[in-house]
């Protein structure tokens, strides 16, 4: 009975959770053990979930891109790996770094690059390059358009 009472507990709050924000499966899932739930109770609220469209990866991983990106300035390359990390598939990952617009992409690192640049030390414009070039991987933008755009900002 208490096994009964604690399933229906938690599906409760995780319906409650999923209703507030968008989550992944695999964050609900770790909740979910958090709060004293077995693998396969935790399996069924997830299915429970996802029937009733409380999770919805897809949506979520739209939601997480767009977000990121937006807020947080990362290129598509970060934004992957953290979908990739709460369990999201190749293919809707895709579907989610296609939302973002190409040319609001580029101009956003550029802008980046440019307020980046103003406070950054260098030594020269080799160095300056380089440490522009870090900065852009470690925000996880690609080095092939880090590249297009620093030699675009010599000309």
């Amino acid at each position: 009975m208490a096994a009964n009472e604690l399933f229906k507990s938690a599906l409760n709050k995780a319906m409650a959770l999923c209703a507030g924000r968008e989550f992944s499966a695999v964050e609900i899932l770790s909740r979910l053990r958090l709060w004293g739930l077995n693998e396969n109770d935790g399996a069924a609220i997830i299915e429970i979930l996802k029937k009733d469209n409380f999770i919805n990866e897809e949506r979520y991983a739209i939601a997480f891109a767009r977000d990121k990106f937006k807020y947080n300035k990362w290129g598509k390359i970060k934004i992957t790996a953290q979908l990739r990390a709460k369990g999201i598939t190749g293919e809707t990952i895709k579907k989610a770094l296609d939302t973002i617009d190409n040319e609001t992409y580029k101009l956003t690192l550029s802008n980046l690059l440019t307020v980046h640049g103003r406070s950054v030390r260098a030594k020269n414009d080799y160095d300056l390059k380089a440490k522009l070039l870090r900065y852009g991987l470690s925000k996880g933008f690609e080095s092939n358009l880090l590249y297009e755009l620093l030699n675009e900002m010599d000309e």
